[in-house]
């Protein structure tokens, strides 16, 4: 077998297959693949895929996340292409949006793939791809070629003019990010890691190249289970899952409904949570049931390939209290810039916020076929007057506390200004979930007036006297909206726009 240089994450494939042969690698709700399953299918995709595309091309996978998916991915991988997971469940505009960015005809996908697809594009079957083919020589071959800074994936993320942008990352970002995140948080061979992020979602990037760089399992959780907490918590248990690295509200799907107080899944020892704020009294509740377990707050957009800081939270927080997004993973540098792009430092003793910026090895390749808006974030360090540095601006803005610690305020588009006072809205979602009986909460400025959706049934004028407590009376919201349930969009985030539009609906 030809040995590779460590330049391309196959080389984490090939080392948990050579370790690891018959060891699962994955398993969704209908089948489950070992290392060695994987290695085979996915060099047999590559063998075919070879016949038909060429190096660096952007492959597009049209089909849920599964066993079968995960050898595409692979497959796409060792052909020297990059993946692009696109979810069945979006409109059909919005997959047509996305292959005309790619410039591409085809997808791979499956039968039911067909009716997505816009007229003119193919649907190249999975089925198909994995009919052996003699070519395992010209796989190896391409492989050794396959350099560090070639595309790995595309991720597509909203766009500002209502088209999609696509974030091109490559090998070196990525094992740069990933083998310093295994060694920080522990991962090894013995976990088993719950996937709840979609795969065209940034998390997932934590949970496929992590489980297969050191060996571990990958357990695919049916997306059905999250409209149902109770099998949800079961199905934890009944896989003994050790590992969750998840989005905020996902996690609240489980503690903001008391389930841990009935069912608590015994082999977790690990919950890594992002993508937005923490409630404070949800954490405690985590906390709680799992004492000892390793908890961490990790922080960083899609377009510095995950996350570029992390924390690890220890004992249990006052409500009124703030969980820090912590320090920079190594080789990379996040600092703040004011207004006026001078740094802010963490010595300085005035409360300053200012907007995130990042800069090192995981910063992606900016925008695929977009080369105006990749320079408008991806931009010289205005630090730096001596050489090329190109730094992601984040769009979120952070401050230090008074232990000099990064914390997280809010976006920049979540900044408002009302009343003539400048506020963050994400403030006053923080004083509603220190008031004792909320579930999730989200702020919404509509019509020159804040409105704040609230999971739960309390009483509006209770929770409005609370807040007057708490906060000035012009950041108090002007209704109170009590749901049952705050919508989630498909990477388990607040879904904002639903909430826009069911605040149309009810004014």
């Amino acid at each position: 077998m030809l040995v590779y240089r460590e330049k391309n994450v196959v080389s984490y494939l090939r080392d948990s297959y050579i370790k690891y042969p018959l060891k699962i690698a994955c398993s969704d709700e209908n089948d489950s693949i070992t290392y060695k399953e994987l290695w085979e299918a996915s060099h047999t995709i590559a063998g075919n895929l070879l016949k038909i595309t060429n190096k660096n091309t952007p492959i597009p996978i049209l089909m849920k996340k599964s066993c079968v998916a995960m050898k595409a991915l692979w497959g796409i991988i060792k052909a020297g292409a990059c993946y692009v997971i696109i979810d069945p469940m979006l409109p059909k505009e919005r997959i047509r949006q996305i292959l005309e960015n790619l410039s591409v005809k085809w997808v791979i996908g499956e039968e039911s793939s067909i009716a997505k697809v816009p007229e003119g594009t193919k649907v190249c079957s999975i089925s198909t791809l994995m009919l052996r083919s003699e070519g395992d020589e010209i796989v190896d071959k391409q492989i050794g070629q396959i350099c560090d800074i070639d595309p790995l994936y595309i991720m597509f993320t909203s766009g500002s003019t209502g088209i999609p942008k696509g974030i091109v990352a490559n090998h070196r970002s990525v094992m740069d990010f990933i083998d310093y995140f295994i060694e920080i948080f522990h991962i090894r061979a013995n976990d088993i890691i719950a996937n709840q992020a979609p795969w065209d979602f940034d998390v997932s990037i934590k949970d496929i190249f992590s489980s297969v760089r050191v060996g571990a399992e990958l357990q695919i959780i049916p997306k059905k289970y999250f409209s149902l907490p109770v099998q949800l918590v079961e199905f934890l248990e009944k896989k003994k899952v050790t590992t969750l690295i998840w989005a905020v509200s996902a996690l609240c799907i489980i503690s903001t409904r008391g389930i841990l107080d009935h069912i608590r899944p015994s082999g977790i020892q690990k919950i890594i949570f992002s993508g937005e704020v923490m409630p404070i009294r949800q954490y405690n509740i985590w906390r709680k049931h799992y004492p000892q377990a390793m908890i961490a707050n990790v922080y960083g957009p899609t377009e510095i390939t995950c996350n570029c800081t992390y924390f690890f939270v220890h004992g249990f927080y006052d409500e009124e209290g703030e969980i820090p997004i912590g320090e920079a993973f190594p080789n990379e540098r996040v600092f703040l810039l004011d207004e006026d792009e001078k740094l802010i430092e963490k010595e300085e003793t005035e409360h300053r916020i200012g907007e995130i910026c990042v800069s090192g090895t995981a910063v992606t390749a900016g925008y695929y076929n977009n080369a105006k808006e990749s320079e408008k974030s991806f931009v010289q360090n205005p630090l730096n007057k001596s050489y090329r540095e190109i730094i992601y601006k984040t769009g979120d803005m952070g401050y230090y506390n008074k232990d000099k610690q990064l914390c997280f305020a809010s976006r920049k588009d979540y900044q408002i200004k009302h009343m003539g006072h400048r506020i963050e809205l994400s403030e006053i979602e923080k004083a509603i979930s220190s008031i004792p009986g909320t579930g999730l909460s989200c702020c919404i400025y509509q019509n020159s007036e804040i409105y704040a959706f609230i999971e739960g049934k309390i009483e509006e004028r209770r929770i409005v006297m609370a807040l007057k407590k708490k906060l000035p009376v012009y950041m108090v919201p002007a209704k109170i909206l009590n749901v049952d349930t705050i919508p989630l969009n498909k990477n388990g985030k607040i879904d904002r726009k639903k909430l826009k539009e069911w605040l149309v609906e009810a004014c």
